[in-house]
């Protein structure tokens, strides 16, 4: 399995063909390119217009329905993804865009591959962290356990191995769903940074 990733694991490309570090930070740096690459993994494959991928990117980036956009804010959106992002993603091997035609598709390359995006969604704790303060809580239980302290003396060696194989497993589990299902660009309706209701 290839992987391309963000040194910091914000962004990264897993499975399929390999992008360069620099083509996933410069297309995945702009909030309309993501947006853009998260509704063609929707639509799987297929062709689709410009003018209908606008609504949709307009429609999540002023976080409305489509009906109420105004013509202001789709203009906006069209005129930077027609002449801005679609090129430019075209250039890089992401989209196949053709502006005679005004439609627009995922390469087969990108198609093939999962962008996740971690910590845009505002709030949420980065889960190195989350795993950082988890390793330091069973830390300092099996220190004070070892030095025969209370109240670590009061629970038995094997339920604290119990709790501990319990909280990796629950924790486990919670960022795997995290990953391949809320932070993974065409895997929701809406993209991770939009809230869903």
């Amino acid at each position: 399995m290839s992987k391309a990733q963000r040194s910091n694991g914000q962004l990264s490309s897993v499975g399929g063909p390999e992008f360069s570090n620099d083509e996933l930070l410069e297309m995945l740096s702009n909030q309309r390119r993501r947006f853009t690459i998260h509704y063609l993994k929707q639509r799987e494959g297929e062709h689709v217009s410009v003018s209908e991928l606008t609504d949709w990117v307009a429609s999540w980036e002023n976080d409305t329905e489509i009906e109420a956009l105004t013509h202001q804010e789709r203009k906006r959106v069209r005129n930077a993804l027609r002449q801005f992002h679609l090129p430019k993603m075209d250039d890089h091997g992401f989209i196949d865009y053709d502006s005679r035609r005004g439609t627009v598709t995922l390469t087969e390359e990108a198609a093939d591959a999962n962008f996740y995006v971690d910590s845009l969604t505002g709030g949420d704790i980065p889960w190195g962290i989350y795993y950082l303060g988890l390793s330091g809580f069973c830390g300092l239980c099996l220190f004070g356990f070892w030095l025969g302290l209370f109240p670590f003396t009061m629970v038995e060696p094997f339920t604290w191995s119990v709790f501990v194989l319990t909280a990796l497993t629950i924790s486990s589990v919670g960022h795997f769903y995290d990953n391949y299902y809320r932070m993974r660009l065409g895997a929701r309706e809406k993209p991770p940074e939009v809230d869903e209701e």
